[in-house]
């Protein structure tokens, strides 16, 4: 028997039917996460918070936790604390980035600082990190500081991509390595270490985790592909909004930043000035741009690289095949979206 098998026979602790697929842990994690998370004074801090978490959200992080779990073993009790934790963090991340990017609506409902002031968000932000906490402390034993330690290094990791976000907003000359970087930090970094921390409880080695880490880490990068691409291409039908916000708010993403490198300096000298007007046919003119420098068809070459170099990660996982089906349906799910 190859080395390979012989660890994937070891690790199938249970039978493959028993795999949820992301559509049922969604239902499970939002009947357990739907509940009461703070106490009731004061009204003015933790109504914002509920108001917040009211919004809801795909909450594909917390059950990638889930499902990184239940790819090793049996879902663990103590993740679905865990699961909890991701989601107020990554909620809390929300509430701060909507104020730094002065954003009046999230989810077409009014942001937080929109609805009750600046002051009151950031601290309503503020307690649902301390309250992710408390709900971290719930895991006992030896992994417990494993969690800890991942789950900081990650929350570290997502406020230096918000602030190279930012600093990017000023500068420039922003080349696609450091683009890719920050894309990494800011939002790639929180759907591995989910993963992982599922896979940790799970019983998962090291190398197991190392491999469902990068699964989720390029997948992140795949996703984000697909939605600078949509934003610029996608149908107003589908995507659910009007096409080209990202171009309006003269926001660097993939796709810009690889017109700008790739464009002849007569291109490039055309786009620099567009990206300074906000006539009414920016957006028009911007696209036309992009299709002139192939960015369209790039960008789909990219988001495919980062998609099958997510795959083979996963493939490389020394658990049998079948339990994998849910985490690739779910990938596939993500990437192929058109909205």
């Amino acid at each position: 028997m190859k080395k390979k098998e012989q660890k994937a026979n070891e690790n199938e602790k249970m039978p493959a039917e028993n795999m949820h697929r992301f559509s049922e842990l969604a239902e499970q994690f939002s009947r357990y996460f739907d509940t009461e998370h703070f106490p009731g004074s004061p009204q003015s801090l933790y109504e914002p918070a509920r108001y917040f978490l009211g919004l809801g959200g795909k909450r594909v992080r917390p059950v990638a936790c889930l499902m990184g779990n239940e790819l090793f073993d049996d879902l663990k009790p103590e993740t679905w604390p865990v699961a909890t934790a991701i989601e107020l963090f990554h909620n809390f991340t929300l509430i701060h980035d909507d104020i730094m990017d002065k954003a009046p609506l999230r989810r077409n409902q009014e942001t937080v600082h929109q609805k009750y002031g600046e002051s009151t968000a950031l601290l309503a932000g503020d307690v649902m990190l301390v309250t992710a906490y408390d709900y971290l402390n719930k895991v006992t034993g030896t992994v417990s500081n494993q969690i800890i330690t991942l789950f900081n290094r990650t929350a570290k990791e997502v406020c230096e991509g918000q602030q190279l976000d930012m600093d990017f907003e000023k500068s420039p000359d922003v080349n696609f390595d450091a683009y890719l970087h920050m894309i990494n930090l800011k939002t790639s970094v929180l759907l591995g270490a989910s993963l992982q921390l599922g896979a940790m409880l799970g019983g998962a080695g090291e190398r197991n985790q190392n491999l469902i880490y990068e699964f989720g880490r390029k997948l992140g990068l795949a996703f984000q592909v697909q939605d600078d691409y949509l934003d610029a291409f996608g149908d107003p039908q589908k995507f659910g909004k009007q096409t080209g916000g990202d171009i309006l708010a003269n926001k660097k993403t993939f796709l810009l930043i690889h017109a700008l490198e790739t464009a002849t300096g007569e291109q490039r000298a055309e786009l620099e000035a567009l990206l300074q007007t906000q006539a009414a046919n920016k957006v028009h003119e911007v696209l036309k741009m992009f299709a002139q420098c192939g960015v369209d068809a790039w960008a789909m070459q990219l988001k495919e690289r980062y998609l099958q170099g997510a795959l083979q990660h996963l493939d490389d996982i020394a658990v049998v095949s079948k339990r994998k089906e849910p985490l690739r349906e779910l990938a596939l799910f993500l990437i192929q979206r058109e909205h």
